[in-house]
C-alpha cells in the first residue's frame, strides 16, 4: 500500500495540472464555430495604415487566421505564409482599410474579402476557405482632438 501512495499522488497532481489547459481557452464570439481541426493557420500580425483624405490617421494591428479547406491544404498554406504576408502588406498599403462611415474603424468585411482574395491568389484555388480576424487594435497617430500640423 505504501508503494502505491506516491504513484496515486503523482496521478492526482498530473490530473489537476492538466485541467486548467481547457479552462484557459479564449471565449469565442457568439455565432462563430471552430474550424475543423488542423485547418487553421495563424498568421503574423499585420500592421496596416489607416488614412483619411490622404493623411495618415492611425495604424491597425491585425491578428488573423487563415482557414484552409482541409488539413493537407493547411500544409500548403503554412508553406506560403511569408508570401501571403508580403502580399497582404502590399494590399493594405495600396488602399485604405478604414470604414467609409467611421474613418477610425476598420471595414472588417471588405478587408476580409481583400485578404481572402490575396491568400487564394498566393496559395492556389480551392485551398483557402476563409480569413478570420482574432483581434484588431487601432492606434491613432495623435490624441483625439489634436489637429495635424499644417504644411
Amino acid at each position: 500500500m505504501r508503494r502505491l501512495l506516491p504513484f496515486a499522488i503523482a496521478v492526482l497532481v498530473l490530473g489537476f495540472a492538466l485541467l486548467p489547459v481547457h479552462a484557459a481557452e479564449a471565449p469565442k464570439p457568439a455565432g462563430t464555430k471552430n474550424p475543423p481541426p488542423g485547418t487553421s493557420v495563424e498568421m503574423p500580425i499585420l500592421l496596416a495604415p489607416m488614412t483619411e483624405g490622404g493623411n495618415l490617421t492611425s495604424y491597425a494591428y491585425i491578428s488573423r487566421i487563415i482557414v484552409a479547406t482541409s488539413p493537407s491544404a493547411a500544409i500548403d498554406v503554412r508553406a506560403k505564409v511569408p508570401f501571403i504576408q508580403d502580399a497582404d502588406v502590399r494590399e493594405v498599403n495600396g488602399a485604405s482599410i478604414a470604414d467609409n462611415n467611421s474613418p477610425d474603424q476598420v471595414d472588417k468585411a471588405a478587408l476580409a474579402a481583400r485578404l481572402l482574395a490575396t491568400a487564394r491568389r498566393v496559395v492556389g484555388p480551392g485551398k483557402v476557405a476563409e480569413v478570420r480576424f482574432t483581434e484588431i487594435k487601432v492606434s491613432p497617430m495623435r490624441p483625439p482632438g489634436e489637429q495635424p500640423p499644417s504644411p
